[in-house]
């Protein structure tokens, strides 16, 4: 494998590769020749970069066609247009590229401040008009070679994408050239998918078997022509809880909720590939839509004799459901995610219309339900119940049971277990990963509260890791630059934190229009430290006041103003 990373100048171009065999990194400087021999010498192997699917494979691609580099970089950057656009001959190249980039939002500068690893920018700024110096060139292969070794730190937080890609390959027999695909790509392929033009987008189908009395009114409203708008959604009540219903999902919750006593979660399993499947709802571009049948059931023969390959299996059923909604995949058929997506709310509702009597809702989500029940022995009532149900629908639900849970929305939410074990969905109280470790000790506070009843005052001020109260903040492309103390600083991404001292100010984003506007979610008064952060212990300058006070502002955010019952 090669870990390469290109750096692209009006007068001058390197590239950095990293041979995992060998241990060595390559650079190339100004020289296709020996960029031309050493990809001959490599064009077998599998080169990985980030954003490579979109930038770096076609400036190698570019640089072997005897192209100028900084033209290709200007089309994709200047006039944001495809790189693929650009020449035709660019597919003559062989190249197994796999890219580790899998939130566009998120550019590797990013991932780097998260990570703790050092984010200050390159001295040499990218629009020079000139050739660079000798200094100037030792300066960016440094900074191209830092942003490989990050590349190779990030694919290994990842790892389990590349294994994922590679599992599917092996699965279906398919040639290695499919590892730069994306995995609904790949699903599409596995599919036999191929594409046609569908005019009956809105044109859905209500299963028979649904069964809602109460709220009729709902599935009235998707019958209705007028409200089959992508932009039209319907707001209701349904068992005491707000809802929305619309052509993306259904959302209910009680907000600001929090209690204890014994709560259900009841998951349908698979929902959407057993829509798919039940209901034949799979995209019509498929020749044998019972491939995808096959895949299911091939999938859980492996899943219930604990075989690892099942993964590639379950992959193709979760990405064709968002395939079908992608214009530019050949499963592209939206009219049968539309129905996928309405039978599933539908079905939801009909659940719900069944057990309301038994239980009281405290959320709906697109694939499963949040219930409290008064006793022990209501359990098996909601359980037959709902077992009707699955007998009618052909599908079927996985419970779960827990004893407390916080609640801001449907989107953020902490349910505890009995052995305070918890559950977590949401940027207010999940755990963290590497890759996106923003305000931790906030998020460590309030999980601290919910699960143990720490105060948040307590969880903060026992933490002495700098790292760990890190603010990463990042500017698109429609603003200028950054100021700092009224000042310009080079970076685009910088690692803020809360300062005591009364010299320092806020950072400011420049918008277009020259004027300042504060960057969100920073304090009014921060310092900035951009280097490296794995081992630096706080200081008497960090406002630890700052993240008590976004925690409990965050709390008031579930409902929670004063003490709870069963807080230390």
């Amino acid at each position: 494998m090669l870990f390469y990373d290109f750096e692209v100048f009006r007068y001058n171009w390197l590239v950095v590769i990293m041979d995992t065999d060998t241990k060595k990194y390559n650079v190339c400087i100004d020289n296709p020749n020996g960029l031309k021999k050493f990809y001959e010498a490599h064009k077998d192997d599998i080169w990985v970069g980030y954003n490579s699917r979109s930038y770096d494979q076609y400036i190698l691609k570019a640089i072997l066609l005897d192209l100028d580099p900084w033209e290709l970089n200007n089309h994709i950057i200047q006039a944001q247009q495809p790189a693929w656009m650009f020449s035709r001959d660019f597919n003559k190249f062989q190249l197994y590229n796999f890219d580790i980039m899998t939130d566009v939002t998120k550019g590797l500068k990013q991932l780097e401040g998260y990570m703790g690893n050092n984010i200050k920018e390159s001295d040499v700024a990218f629009n020079i008009d000139r050739p660079l110096n000798s200094d100037e060139i030792v300066e960016t292969v440094k900074y191209c070679k830092s942003d490989v070794e990050n590349t190779m730190e990030v694919f290994m937080q990842r790892i389990e994408e590349f294994n994922s890609q590679m599992s599917l390959i092996k699965a279906f027999n398919l040639n290695i050239k499919y590892i730069s695909m994306t995995k609904p790509q790949l699903s599409a392929i596995i599919l036999g998918a191929r594409k046609k033009r569908h005019q009956d987008e809105f044109e859905i189908t209500i299963p028979d078997n649904l069964k809602v009395d109460k709220y009729s009114y709902v599935v009235d409203w998707y019958k209705n022509r007028l409200n089959r708008d992508y932009k039209s959604s319907l707001k209701c009540d349904v068992a005491g809880v707000p809802h929305i219903f619309a052509w993306g999902g259904l959302h209910g919750a009680k907000e600001k909720y929090y209690g204890e006593g014994i709560f259900l979660n009841c998951d349908v399993a698979s929902l959407y590939p057993s829509l798919m499947i039940e209901y034949n709802y799979v995209s019509r571009n498929v020749s044998d839509r019972n491939k995808f049948r096959e895949i299911r059931d091939t999938r859980l023969k492996l899943k219930k004799a604990k075989n690892p390959m099942q993964l590639p299996y379950k992959l193709v059923l979760n990405s064709t459901y968002g395939a079908m909604k992608d214009k530019n995949n050949n499963l592209y058929d939206p009219l049968m995610a539309n129905n996928v997506c309405v039978a599933g709310q539908l079905f939801l509702l009909d659940l719900i219309e069944k057990l309301e009597n038994h239980c009281e809702l405290i959320q709906s989500n697109t694939d499963g339900l949040f219930l409290k029940v008064r006793r022990e022995k209501d359990i098996d009532k909601i359980k037959a119940i709902a077992a009707e149900w699955e007998q009618r629908t052909r599908l079927q639900l996985e419970w779960e049971t827990f004893s407390k849970i916080y609640q801001k929305d449907v989107n953020n939410y902490i349910v505890v277990h009995e052995d305070n074990s918890y559950k977590s969905k949401g940027a207010y109280v999940k755990k963290l990963e590497q890759l996106d470790y923003d305000l931790p000790i906030v998020n460590i506070a309030l999980r601290e509260y919910f699960v143990n009843g720490t105060s948040v005052e307590t969880t903060v001020n026992n933490c002495n890791k700098l790292i760990e109260f890190q603010k990463v903040v990042k500017i698109t492309s429609k603003y200028k630059g950054i100021t700092y103390n009224s000042e310009p600083i080079p970076e685009k991404c910088i690692r803020v934190f809360a300062s005591r001292s009364l010299s320092d100010g806020p950072v400011m984003k420049i918008n277009s229009k020259d004027k300042p506007e504060k960057i969100a979610n920073t304090p009014g008064r921060c310092f900035i430290e951009n280097g490296d952060m794995k081992e630096k212990r706080i200081s008497r300058k960090l406002d630890k006041q700052w993240y008590i006070d976004v925690a409990k502002k965050r709390l008031e955010d579930f409902g929670i103003t004063g003490q709870l019952k069963w807080e230390v």
